[in-house]
């Protein structure tokens, strides 16, 4: 799960920084998580917005591949990857697997955007966190029914 967020977040909207920008800042992100080999900046590019568009942020996803394979490991079915983007996509897959992958979003807040994993009993979370993002944007609503009410 904490893989897949990673990626999902290697784009800050906050911080106006985005680690996909450039081969170097790619390259330190797979290597800090030791992930293998490092894959063309474009696919990994589109496989971001692929898989954020899946989880409802309006972006134009284009198609993109990467390589996942299933091996035997002492008996037992495995996902098995030799570069990073695999790994993310097989990150993925094991959400999707076990139920959960609905519970992966991205924060509503037009200046956030950051992808979370929604642990609420009735996953209804719609920001990444309620005292940040959840706060200014009931904050933001508010001031904008007091400014409604007052000018009419």
């Amino acid at each position: 799960m904490e893989l897949l967020l990673a990626f999902l977040n290697t784009r800050d909207l906050e911080l106006g920084t985005d680690v996909l920008d450039g081969a170097a800042s790619w390259r330190a992100w797979v290597a800090e998580r030791r992930l293998g080999h490092v894959d063309d900046l474009a696919t990994v590019r589109s496989a971001r917005i692929a898989l954020r568009s899946a989880l409802g942020e309006r972006a134009a996803a284009k198609p993109f591949s990467g390589t996942v394979r299933i091996e035997l490991s002492q008996g037992v079915p495995m996902i098995a990857t030799t570069d990073a983007l695999g790994a993310v996509l097989a990150a993925a897959a094991r959400v999707a697997l076990l139920g959960s992958w609905e519970r992966v979003k991205v924060c509503q807040a037009e200046t956030c955007q950051a992808a979370f994993f929604d642990r609420s009993r009735n996953r209804s979370r719609t920001w990444c966190s309620m005292q940040v993002c959840g706060n200014r944007e009931k904050a933001r609503l508010w001031r904008e029914r007091t400014r409604a009410l007052s000018a009419s």
